[in-house]
């Protein structure tokens, strides 16, 4: 079925962004490209990526500037704002001057970015696992919220998805996307009726074929089960969700002693955690575009329900269809 067939999904968040759809491709380490952003936009989602994906920065604003001359629709980038990430001022001008319409914020405080961006016209919905911290971005400006619950790939939730939406939808007057285990339609239907206007996918786009990661990490999705995602501080110093590979297992799931001691210690936890952060961030890189033994391939829990690889424009469709149907199927 051709795309412009399927009929809109029209939420809050939709209307918001200007979209057919309130799908947005999540943007995840190393896995979302030009390629990927731009197909998830024309396929009428919002096509989403980290500023850290490209390094240095002027390869951030030479892929910007790609996927702009590529799609018209609404873009979003991610930014990591906590104190570690030296690059956030800089990334979110260049990000403003490309004329980036949604932002993403995640590990940190986003007044900056929710300031500067509303001067833009630009939205930001920033990751959130309670409602505390909800509230706290509810009072800085924000566009909206990621519920970011259990069963997402990388830095996952502690809440189930089923608590956690209509938890914060009760307490929240701004729009709320749910993220963690979402690969089929059935279950943005039901985020939707839980209370949630839109839906972050993260995993099923790695098995994409515009996807710009090793296709062994790509058929590791594919034929993984929930059983097999595992949390682990290794990576990052933060809980994420990983597949179980041989490597993991052997590594252990929890930080060494020592730097767990020093990650907890106030007087060098400054210093420790963008040291972790780095860390993980190398290893991600390295198995993502080189997989050897040494595997660390983050995912979430809906890994089980994917079974192929597909082109994005292709996810999008099936997406929608099984949304459709599972509205249509209800009693």
């Amino acid at each position: 079925m051709a795309q412009n067939k399927l009929a809109p999904i029209e939420t809050s968040f939709s209307k918001l962004m200007g979209v057919q759809y309130p799908i947005i491709a999540a943007p995840m380490f190393l896995v979302s490209n030009e390629d990927l952003v731009v197909a998830a936009s024309e396929a009428g989602g919002v096509g989403t990526f980290p500023s850290l994906n490209y390094r240095p920065p002027e390869k951030f604003k030479e892929a910007l500037t790609n996927i702009k001359s590529r799609t018209k629709k609404p873009i979003g980038v991610n930014i990591i704002v906590n104190k570690s990430n030296t690059r956030q001022e800089g990334d979110l001008k260049i990000a403003l001057d490309a004329g980036v319409e949604l932002f993403i914020t995640s590990l940190g405080n986003p007044k900056s970015v929710i300031q500067d961006a509303h001067k833009n016209g630009a939205k930001v919905v920033c990751d959130v696992t309670n409602l505390e911290f909800a509230k706290k971005v509810q009072d800085l400006g924000a566009d909206g919220v990621i519920a970011v619950g259990a069963g997402a790939g990388g830095h996952a939730g502690p809440i189930s998805p089923l608590v956690l939406i209509p938890w914060l939808k009760s307490e929240l007057q701004i729009p709320i996307i749910a993220a963690g285990g979402i690969s089929h339609g059935g279950q943005i239907a039901a985020c939707l009726a839980l209370g949630a206007s839109a839906v972050s996918v993260g995993t099923r786009f790695i098995a994409s074929k515009e996807a710009g990661v090793d296709i062994a990490y790509k058929q590791a999705v594919v034929s993984s089960t929930p059983e097999d995602i595992v949390m682990t501080t290794r990576v990052s110093g933060t809980p994420a969700a990983v597949i179980n590979t041989d490597y993991v297992k052997k590594l252990g799931t929890d930080l060494p002693w020592l730097l767990k001691s020093l990650k907890d210690n106030p007087m060098t936890k400054k210093y420790v955690v963008p040291l972790i952060h780095l860390m993980g961030m190398k290893a991600l890189e390295k198995s993502a575009t080189n997989p050897s033994w040494k595997t660390v391939w983050s995912a979430g829990q809906s890994v089980g329900l994917v079974d192929d690889i597909l082109e994005t424009a292709e996810i999008y469709r099936r997406l929608v269809n099984e949304y459709h149907e599972a509205k249509q199927s209800l009693p």
